[in-house]
């Protein structure tokens, strides 16, 4: 009997014989191409010395030879870190962090679902606060200039006498510049020079970024693969049926539960060209009609009170004409927001240069109108400087209220449990960016203050040469004290609450590390080092108290001022000696610590300059901070996703156009995860099947998926899963930065690999004979779990290499995506 004949194996599947990639892109405070990729030998790839893909030198023809890269990915850095803090003039960014703070809260609303009008509102009301702080800006530096030196020093024998670079101006020389209106029409110059520094600046920048037209072609794409609701499968929808959800333009960025894409995957969300170009016109010219304003008010106020040889109705026609222009600003601000859905490649040339024009000629015109002669005016007291910062105070006030309303029906009609604040997080947001608007202002115009005024104090009417600064920027600086002080209380709080949780972490944590011998003082290390990383999930609840308080005593601030029209200290006399001595102890304090607080500020940019450690600490907050384009003030500092989101998106589709059979891993570490997902999102059909992503110490939903949940909330995540081939998200709970993406869908599908175990060994051990250290947020690679994730996406993007197991056992990694 002949013997049986096996039946016939199956057969193997065919090898891939293309070149893997990986793409690494490193997270915030920035990283060499050395450290990435782990090699002095490194060679440009493409980029220029801003931004640029870098290679190891023996690596740069690794698509020619695929047989050296069997067992793991030819490794490329991504670095982008010369966008944020490539150089010393940047550090001096941190005078514009109130403009960036607003602009935040514009990408902080709340999810919208058929709410189109509401999300609009939203816009423009984050964009008239935006407004408010150029505003405020401005009418400090008029107080600065025009109030305390043209008006006030300069008016006061006294004071000009110890100042003698003002002795031109003095009324007591009798010449050309002594008159008050000439003195205010010279020293105009100061706050309109800043108006056009920041419009420079913001020119520049908008050439630099906005400017960068990112791929070609993507305009015409109706891309439905990567939808927030059901991007694949028989029950995705029609992206070209038309519905009470298809999107609509300038909805502000809306992402509709039933959109067919997500805003970060809309061909102009990176490209605000446009935008920026209209809202730096208008408050451009919002700056020069408040220096207008503030020259041709004081004369008008003058010819309207007494007989004198200007007639009265110049000065009301340019008072007319700067009202005129006031309200076209609002209007130019109010009327139009982002257009994502397409790339818009228009500009409003008119709009452009005719606004910022016609409010500098009317700036000319109010120099010269307060400029003619005026024998018989004198200066005495202050400019009626009181009122504009009043109405600035409750109209920001106002907004921010209006702003919380709308944001909280958004959350109602759409809530996500993991959103900060039930929805509120964008008006916290905008009214810390009015507090530091006015702390910054308002310690400026103090400080000066007490500069000119020698051994005097302004506004306490004993023994003071000048009046001082308007009265609300003492009672604001007199509540910081207070403020402090119930800050000191959730603070507090939270203390003991993470020595308590640090404590009930031990015995978790030698469980976790069982067998091993337990020691106390290395499981208390790694408790609390883990009770503390769990802190950043408590953040936004002092955010809120810090908010609600800085609201509600503001509001007690501009109430104090407008009652009793002095300052604390002398408002406070009869009252008593404690109350006195309380009021008194309260305004010096709030002074100084307001005056101190913009000194660090200056002192951090000086030292930045000169400094390159200090420079790179500096550029970290800005990796944060400016991620988002600016949708909201045009002086905000830059957003380097506009440029460094195109120049991944452009990589990864010309690297896979250009090896057909390869696959590619895009792996991002930190803020370079939400780079590397922004990119993946902007990628075309064709492309995203043969790419895989692998994320690490990633804060896409533990910052960014919280706090802006319109373009990181669970939707959009779940989008962006199910548009990708296949994703690893790793983890750790030592980290404070880095948490789990939570995929809200059903089976799990294993995205998140988490959490690690940290450190790799709690004690020696014969494989780890030394203490291994508590890595936190950085070092991902040293894990055997990077290694893993990164071999099982190479395998999910196709047909297994040769060894590409035995690759899981070998070094972690082929390069470091951050240092």
């Amino acid at each position: 009997m002949a013997p049986a004949t096996p039946p016939p194996s199956a057969p193997e599947p065919p090898q891939h014989t293309g070149t893997s990639l990986e793409l690494l892109v490193h997270g915030v405070g920035g990283a060499t191409p050395q450290e990435m990729l782990g090699d002095p030998r490194t060679v440009r790839v493409t980029g220029d010395e801003v931004a640029a893909v870098y290679r190891r030198t023996e690596d740069a023809d690794g698509e020619q030879r695929p047989e050296r890269y069997r067992d793991e990915p030819v490794a490329e850095a991504y670095c982008w870190s010369g966008l944020t803090s490539g150089n010393g003039s940047r550090a001096l960014w941190l005078l514009l962090l109130p403009f960036m703070v607003v602009n935040l809260a514009h990408w902080m609303r709340p999810t919208a679902t058929g709410r189109s009008r509401a999300v609009r509102l939203y816009g423009v009301l984050v964009r008239l606060v935006a407004l408010s702080l150029t505003v405020l800006l401005t009418a400090a530096a008029c107080e600065v200039a025009l109030d305390l030196l043209a008006w006030q020093c300069a008016g006061a024998d006294a004071c000009a006498e110890r100042r003698s670079w003002l002795g031109f101006l003095a009324e007591r020389q009798g010449g050309w510049w002594s008159q008050p209106g000439r003195r205010l029409a010279l020293a105009a110059v100061m706050p309109a020079a800043l108006v056009g520094l920041l419009w420079y600046l913001s020119n520049r920048t908008w050439s630099a970024y906005e400017s960068q037209r990112p791929l070609d072609g993507q305009d015409a794409e109706a891309d439905d693969a990567f939808g927030a609701a059901a991007g694949h499968g028989p029950n995705a929808p029609d992206p070209d049926a038309p519905g009470p959800n298809a999107p609509r333009p300038d909805t502000g960025g809306a992402s509709e539960a039933g959109s067919v894409s997500p805003a970060l995957g809309r061909p102009g969300f990176w490209y605000g060209r446009r935008l920026v170009a209209r809202l730096r016109a208008a408050h451009t010219a919002a700056g020069f009609l408040t220096v207008a304003a503030a020259v041709a008010g004081a004369a008008a106020r003058y010819d309207r009170g007494a007989e004198g040889p200007v007639p009265r109705f110049i000065g009301a026609a340019v008072e007319g004409g700067i009202l005129v222009g006031a309200l076209v600003v609002v209007g130019v601000v109010c009327r139009r927001g982002r257009s994502e859905q397409t790339r818009d490649t228009r500009l409003d040339g008119a709009l452009i240069s005719w606004l910022p024009g016609s409010a500098l000629a009317l700036l000319a015109l109010a120099v010269l109108y307060a400029s003619w002669s005026r024998p018989d005016w004198q200066s005495s007291g202050t400019l009626p400087g009181e009122a504009t910062f009043r109405l600035l105070a409750v109209g920001q006030g106002i907004l921010v209220i209006a702003l919380a309303v709308v944001a909280r029906g958004l959350y109602r009609r759409t809530p996500e449990p993991r959103t900060v604040l039930h929805g509120l997080g964008g008006p916290v947001v905008a009214m810390l960016a009015c507090a530091l608007g006015g702390v910054m202002t308002g310690g400026v115009a103090q400080r000066v203050a007490d500069w000119l005024d020698g051994p005097g104090t302004p506004g306490m009417g004993r023994g003071a040469d000048i009046a001082g600064p308007p009265v609300l920027l003492s009672w604001q600086a007199s509540v910081i004290p207070l403020l402090l002080i119930l800050l000191l209380l959730p603070v507090l709080a939270l203390v003991v609450r993470t020595a308590r949780t640090a404590r009930r972490l031990g015995p978790v944590v030698e469980a976790e590390y069982a067998p091993e011998p337990p020691e106390a003082s290395r499981t208390r290390r790694i408790a609390r080092i883990r009770a503390t990383a769990a802190l950043t999930d408590s953040a936004p609840w002092i955010v809120g108290v810090v908010s609600a308080a800085t609201l509600l005593l503001g509001a007690g601030a501009i109430a104090g001022s407008w009652y009793s029209d002095r300052v604390p200290g002398w408002a406070a006399d009869g009252s008593g000696p404690l109350l006195e001595s309380l009021a008194d102890a309260a305004q010096s304090t709030g002074s100084w610590l307001i005056g101190f607080g913009f000194i660090l500020f200056v002192a951090g940019g000086r030292r930045a300059y000169k400094d390159a450690s200090a420079r790179r600490t500096i550029g970290i907050l800005w990796d944060v901070g400016t991620f988002w384009p600016r949708a909201a003030h045009p002086f905000a500092p830059p957003c380097y996703a506009e440029r460094a989101v195109p120049d991944l998106a452009s990589r990864m589709s010309a690297w896979t156009s250009t090896t057909p059979r390869g696959r590619l891993v895009i792996s991002g570490h930190s803020q370079g995860s939400v780079l590397a997902a922004s990119a993946v999102w902007q990628l075309p059909d064709a492309t995203r099947p043969r790419v895989a992503l692998l994320t690490y110490g990633s804060p896409l939903e533990r910052l960014y998926g919280r706090w802006f949940p319109a373009y990181f909330g669970p939707g959009p995540l779940l989008g962006l899963h199910r548009s990708v081939h296949c994703w690893r998200n790793l983890w750790r709970a030592t980290d404070p930065i880095g948490g789990p993406v939570r995929i809200a869908e059903d089976p799990d599908p294993g995205v998140d690999r988490g959490p690690l175990k940290d450190p790799l060994a709690y004690g020696r051990t014969p494989r780890l004979p030394l203490p291994e250290p508590i890595l936190g947020h950085s070092d991902y690679q040293a894990d055997p779990a990077f290694a893993d994730a990164r071999a099982d996406l190479l395998e999910e993007l196709g047909p297994r290499v040769p060894r590409q197991a035995e690759a899981r056992t070998q070094k972690g990694t082929s390069g470091r995506s951050s240092g």
